[in-house]
């Protein structure tokens, strides 16, 4: 969410917001938030259900800012009024695989036998099973979420409690439709798709690789290597018809909400 167009007549303040356990300063667009997005959440919390707590998925390809936006909504959720919204958020990072297991196991590609640690951040390096164990548990029960911790590139066990009304899971393959994955969706009472054009997140995901620390040759590589086929795939093989509501990132940074 950065500064959007004047032409757009739309309205935005700057915010500082967590994002991955970092305060970063987003501009967010006020209008967006305040008459979609927020009322939607604290709609989803006022309905009537059988569990303690409701959860809403936020499901995109790689890069396209669905951390920073979930923490946008978090925020949004504490300004509400006359009743604030207690808003947790997590993601499904916290459910790769171990650094040590991704090394020392393999899988097979048409390039041929490749460590798993080659392909990290595709479906086959996470701990699905564990993923689902926890989004059933996070319906009723004091959860306790693992997170990745990008600077040691590993899993840090037990790290997020959950305490709000409602959790906010962001990931890529929430909306998976293969199996081990298909069946996720169950757990989740409203789904907001976030997405954008792919040579826009090419970008973004090629700077992401160089702000940490690779030249943009490199970079340009691993998103050949990895990032596009995952952005490719979560759009090809993700079952959008479970989506409500779809937003779309421009070029310049706004977000727009597209059609379901």
């Amino acid at each position: 969410m950065s500064t959007p167009t004047p032409s757009r007549g739309l309205t935005t303040e700057t915010a500082r917001v967590l994002v991955n356990g970092l305060e970063v300063e987003v501009a967010v667009d006020q209008r967006l938030v305040g008459s979609t997005l927020a009322p939607a959440l604290a709609e989803v919390a006022a309905r009537p259900r059988a569990h303690r707590r409701a959860v809403v998925f936020l499901v995109g390809p790689p890069g396209v800012g669905k951390s920073t936006l979930a923490a946008v909504l978090a925020e949004a959720g504490a300004r509400l009024r006359p009743e604030p919204l207690a808003v947790d958020v997590v993601g499904i990072d916290g459910f790769h695989l171990p650094h040590d297991h991704l090394v020392s196991h393999r899988v097979t590609t048409p390039e041929g036998t490749i460590p798993l640690s080659a392909i990290k951040g595709a479906p086959e390096t996470f701990d699905v099973d564990g993923l689902a164990r926890h989004l059933a548990a996070s319906a009723d029960d004091d959860v306790v979420w693992p997170t990745y911790d990008r600077r040691v590139h590993d899993v840090v066990p037990g790290t997020t409690p959950l305490r709000g009304e409602l959790v906010i899971v962001e990931g890529n393959w929430l909306l998976l439709d293969e199996p081990g994955w298909r069946g996720l969706s169950s757990h989740a009472q409203y789904v907001v798709l976030l997405t954008a054009d792919p040579q826009l997140l090419r970008d973004r995901l090629v700077e992401r690789k160089v702000r940490g620390g690779l030249t943009p040759a490199e970079a340009r590589d691993f998103y050949e290597r990895s990032d596009r086929l995952n952005v490719e795939r979560v759009m090809a093989s993700s079952d959008f018809s479970k989506v409500d509501l779809t937003l779309v990132v421009q070029a310049d940074g706004t977000i727009q909400q597209g059609e379901k």
